[in-house]
This record gives C-alpha cells, structure tokens and sequence, in this order.
C-alpha cells in the first residue's frame, strides 16, 4: 500500500512504526497506537461520508495479499477478521508458489479503497504486537509450544473481532445523534457500503465454501484472548474521531 498521495496515511504509518520501536516504552507505544487508530478512524468515516456523495473517490476494490512460513492460517485469519469487522470480505486458498516452490496462502480481500487502507496498517501493528506477545506465554507441563501459540493467537484474533466491530457499531450509532435533521445517516451509508461489497464478493466466488472448522489443542487461549483485550488499538478515540469527522 502507498502513502505517498494519502498525507493522512503517511502520518499513520509513521506514527504506528513509532510505537512498533522495541525501544519505545509500553506508555509511549500506547500512546502512539491510540494517536494513530484516532487518525485512522477518522480517515475511515470521512471517505465513507464523503463517497456517499462522490463514488468515485472512494471505490470497492480488492486486494491480494499471500502468506507464508510459521503460523500462517493463524496470521491470515487475524487478517480476514479484521477486514470483516470494518465492513470487507474474505476468500483465502492455499496454493503452489513456483518461484518459492513451496506453498502459500492466498488472501483476497474485498473492501472499498480507504477500509483496505485501514485494513492493511491494523494487521501490520496487531499483528507485531500478537507476535511479541505470544513469545511470553507459558505452555503447561509437557505441552507443545506450537500448540500453545496457535490456541493463543486464536484468542487473541477472537478479542481483537469484538472489540473491532463493537467500536464500529458503537461510533456509528453515537455519530447519527450529531447530524442535521434530514441528514443520510451514517449507519445507512456504512450498510449500503457493506451491501456493495457483499455483491462484488459473491459475484467474484459464487461457489465459495466455508473452510472446515479448525481443532486447536493447546492451553493459550484465555492468554491470547487477555492479550486482545489489551492491544491498544484505540478503541474510545475509534468512536471519538468517527464522530468529530460526520459532525465537521
């Protein structure tokens, strides 16, 4: 993703490479990633209000990102929930690299250009913050490592979705209380935008099928699930700049 013509972003993307500094203490780097979601939020709401008006500033697109190496489907997953809490859709496949020869995962996101933005710079941040994080959990006695880790990140990806689509709901209820009488409110334009986007996607994989429930054995869930809840991703300021941008 480039920033270069997206002043907004730019700033993020310096912001959150601040608070993603191993030297930065955990009071600064909270105070960096809260800046920096505040600022993202309200890009977000902006270009949704403002495409309302004007399309074709702010279009459905999709995007194509591929993973590989250690806890991929734990990584890939964090990353299609995130899309989904902002309102995108998700297919993922595992496919044959030839120039890698090995293989990889595939993930097509759909969303309008300013969500993948959004969508992108959050999976980056989160996903350091669940890597570091991980690295301090404690298997239980005899418990493989590997185990562990995956039941944490998918706790963590669980708390992270909540907390996500929580803030989106909540920001969007409390910014239709500033608006003129009259006014499209801000729910609808975020539902009809997530109506586009469901249209492109099913028009894209007709025949897409769930994958198969995964079965993850180890202990870290409720760690990885605490370690969620804590990743500071700003949550209050996500609802403040939302509704600072609908009523400017």
């Amino acid at each position: 993703m480039s920033t270069e013509n997206r002043p907004m972003l730019a700033k993020v993307r310096a912001i959150l490479a601040k608070a993603e500094d191993p030297a930065a203490s955990p009071e600064e780097a909270q105070a960096y990633f809260a800046k920096a979601a505040a600022l993202m939020a309200k890009y977000g709401i902006e270009q949704a209000m403002l495409a309302d008006a004007k399309p074709e500033i702010d279009r459905p697109t999709k995007r194509v990102i591929v993973e590989s190496g250690s806890y991929v489907l734990d990584r890939v997953n964090l990353l299609m929930s995130i899309n989904d809490a902002l309102g995108g859709q998700s297919a993922r496949w595992r496919t044959w690299d030839r120039d890698a020869r090995k293989y990889v995962q595939k993930v097509e996101l759909h969303g309008f250009e300013s969500t993948l933005d959004r969508v992108e710079m959050l999976y980056t941040s989160l996903m350091l913050q669940a890597l570091n994080g991980m690295k301090h959990g404690i298997p239980g006695m005899g418990e493989s490592t590997t185990a562990y880790r995956k039941t944490w990140l998918a706790g963590f990806r669980s708390a992270v979705y909540r907390r996500l689509t929580d803030s989106e709901r909540q920001a969007a209820a409390e910014a239709d209380l500033t608006l003129p009488v009259g006014s499209r409110s801000a729910e609808l334009v975020l539902a009809s935008r997530d109506d586009a986007i469901l249209a492109q996607f099913k028009a894209a994989h007709p025949k897409i099928r769930t994958a198969a429930k995964r079965r993850l054995t180890g202990s870290g869930w409720n760690a990885g699930n605490a370690a969620g809840r804590r990743a500071d991703f700003g949550n209050n300021h996500l609802g403040n700049a939302r509704r600072a941008a609908l009523a400017g």
